[in-house]
Order: structure tokens, then sequence, then C-alpha cells
């Protein structure tokens, strides 16, 4: 059995697969502009690393955000198109926790929320949307960032005595392992999580 992770939730979209082994085979992070648009070539790229077909995925665990509503619905409808095809359950994992859970040591992890806002979450702070600078006063000073709104800000919460690793840092996107964790572990519904309402709102007719 083999599980498939899909997360599109912020401007880094990953794709992973763990096998029944343990074993876990992820795509390269999708950084280019509009990444969520990659995943379906992302995922055939996983199954032919790891010499599998569709068929051989029991379940879909897809990132339910927060995070960019565009991106997320891309991900959203790919594992419900996927789940639908194949037979297979899909279940949703809170992007926020698996970047938590994904880290070696306690981190806060930060999410780009657009709007000039992040969505951010830690040990000690509640999942909520915060102005980056205001999330720089509430953290200590030496406290570690991860994600795509500590790279967006870095500047701003290095400045503040934060750490933010280097772009290329794993701990920036959702760990295929750790989805698959909390999939089972903690499993939520396949719909977006929002903190704050989206930016495109029904037109009000007279």
């Amino acid at each position: 059995m083999a599980t498939l992770t899909i997360d599109t939730a912020t401007s880094i979209a990953s794709v992973g697969l763990v096998v029944s082994d343990g074993t876990v085979v992820s795509a390269s992070p999708i950084r280019e502009q509009n990444a969520a648009q990659h995943v379906l070539a992302a995922v055939d790229q996983v199954l032919g690393d790891a010499g599998l077909t569709m068929a051989d995925i029991r379940l879909v665990a897809v990132g339910r955000g927060p995070g960019s509503f565009t991106g997320l619905r891309i991900g959203l409808a790919t594992a419900l198109g996927l789940s639908e095809a194949l037979g297979i359950a899909r279940i949703g994992v809170d992007t926020l926790a698996a970047l938590l859970a994904g880290s070696p040591s306690p981190v806060v992890a930060v999410i780009d929320a657009r709007r000039g806002e992040v969505f951010a979450q830690s040990e000690s702070i509640a999942a909520a949307s915060f102005a980056p600078e205001e999330l720089a006063a509430l953290v200590k000073a030496g406290a570690a960032l991860v994600g795509d709104g500590a790279l967006r800000y870095r500047e701003l919460f290095v400045d503040a005595g934060c750490l933010v690793p280097a772009a290329d840092d794993a701990q920036h996107w959702p760990n295929a392992a750790v989805m698959s964790r909390l999939a089972h572990a903690d499993p939520q519904p396949a719909t977006a999580f929002y903190l704050r309402a989206p930016d495109a709102v029904p037109a009000v007719i007279a």
C-alpha cells in the first residue's frame, strides 16, 4: 500500500509517496510560479521513481491549509479527483501542524497569508493570522521560523532576533512521512481550513 501526499497550501507545493515498507519518495519542491498547477506532473514523477502506478495508491493525504486560496483549491481538487477515480480514501492534514511536526526541534510554522499577513502556529501560539511585525514581536529571540511566510519576511524576522533556515531547507514545506503519519493519527476532512475569510466573496446583487 502506498500513501500519496499533496500539499499546495503555500507557494512551495510538494508531493510525496510513502510506500508500504516506510520508504519515502518525494518530488523536488515545486517553486515555479503557480506551483500548484504542476502537481500532477510531480505525482507522475514520484510514482515513476518508486516503480509504481496509480493502482498502487491506497490513500491520498492532502494539505488543507491554511494558505493560498487558489493553490489550496487546486490541491484539494486533485486529491478529490484521484480518490474518486481510484476508489480510495482521501484525508486532510493541517499544513501548519505538518510543518511543526516535520522539524527536529520546536519551531514557529509561518505561512504567507497574502494581504500583508501570515498564518502562524507553534507550541505556545494558537493557529491564527498575524501581521508579520506582530508575530515578530510575539516570538522569543532565537526562535526558529519555517514555512514560506518565514522566507518572505526573512529580513524582518532576522532583524527581530529570530532564525530562518536557508530557502532550500526541507523544513519549509510539509514532509511526506509526517503527512502520512498525521493522516492516520489525526485525520481531518479533506476540505479547506480557513483562519480568515477568503479574498474572493460572492457579489451582492441588489
